[in-house]
């Protein structure tokens, strides 16, 4: 098949355009290479796929002529790109571009296709609230300008299903960690912290947040396994994520125990809209998609810290 990805430069998009190669697959990504954090690792990744035979195209969603930009011929589109996470320098426009905008302009290219391609969004648990910790059917209580707009751009894609002018689902990711992960995530950060005798910067309260911490690999394996059950995902929402939870204070424990060194913290304000508590609750994954992560905190970090090594 023939699988256009979105953000494929990114974290998730990268390991998702990757494994669907592997699979045998058509690949095309593209990514608009947005200086939300240094464009050099962007490209590090893009590298990394086109050495791959994956084809890596810089485009806007927001504003370029996609159907221009574009073939019109894709089976399956996986939509990644996003402005991501809770930051105090992005303004409403960042998300509201990022994440509403580009997903509607996504949608009306891809319904223009002569065949419509199966369309998968990559959303977030942050649309649950404060907690998530409750199967797909709890109505969402987002609390940030990040899970709004990405539960609005879900809905995007689920209306389009609604009206069956497309055949679309969304799977919503708690706390994806490993190789490639941002430099503002919590353990790309400590790792350098640790390496590179750094202070971390700990958000007052955060070392007791509870996190479904995933890793990378086990997520993707949940996102790929849509492909020959699109009857079955059409119009539904899954969870993808591990069940297993561990706080802030235990990933940091982990994080020296592998670097074998103390990592010395600064302490910093609490952030409005910060999650307290992500357990994925995966049971309709599981019977459905015969999802099942497997890779533990330890392990995961390990393969994250190799990378780092290797990388930096």
């Amino acid at each position: 098949m023939k699988i256009l990805i979105t953000g494929a430069a990114g974290f998730i998009g990268s390991h998702t355009s990757e494994r669907l190669k592997d699979l045998g697959h058509e690949v095309v990504g593209i990514d608009n290479f947005s200086p939300y954090y240094d464009v050099s690792l962007k490209k590090l990744n893009a590298k990394a796929l086109s050495d791959k035979d994956i084809t890596i195209l810089q485009v806007d969603l927001r504003s370029d002529d996609l159907a221009e930009k574009l073939p019109s011929d894709f089976d399956y589109i996986f939509h990644f790109a996003a402005h991501p996470g809770i930051s105090n320098t992005s303004t409403f426009e960042d998300y509201f571009t990022n994440n509403i905008l580009a997903t509607q302009r996504l949608l009306e290219f891809a319904e223009n296709f002569p065949k419509k391609p199966f369309f998968v969004n990559i959303a977030t648990s942050s649309i649950y609230g404060l907690e998530a910790t409750f199967p797909e059917s709890v109505p969402p209580k987002p609390a940030s300008w990040y899970g709004v707009t990405k539960l609005a751009a879900e809905q995007l894609v689920l209306a389009k299903s609604r009206e069956k002018k497309l055949q679309g689902t969304s799977f919503r990711l708690f706390s994806v960690y490993g190789p490639r992960e941002r430099p503002d995530k919590l353990y790309t950060r400590l790792i350098d912290c640790g390496l590179n005798n750094k202070a971390f910067p700990l958000f007052e309260g955060s070392e007791k947040h509870l996190r479904s911490f995933t890793y990378v690999q086990d997520i993707v394996d949940g996102i790929v396994s849509v492909i020959g059950k699109e009857t079955i995902c059409n119009g539904e929402i899954f969870n993808l994520g591990t069940e297993t939870e561990s706080t802030t204070a235990q990933g940091i424990a982990t994080v020296e125990e592998i670097l074998q060194t103390k990592i010395e913290t600064e302490k910093k304000p609490p952030r409005a809209g910060d999650q307290s508590r992500t357990k994925a609750n995966i049971d309709k994954a599981r019977k459905l998609l015969g999802y099942n992560p497997k890779t533990t905190l330890k392990e995961g970090l390990l393969a994250q810290t190799e990378w780092f090594r290797n990388s930096f």
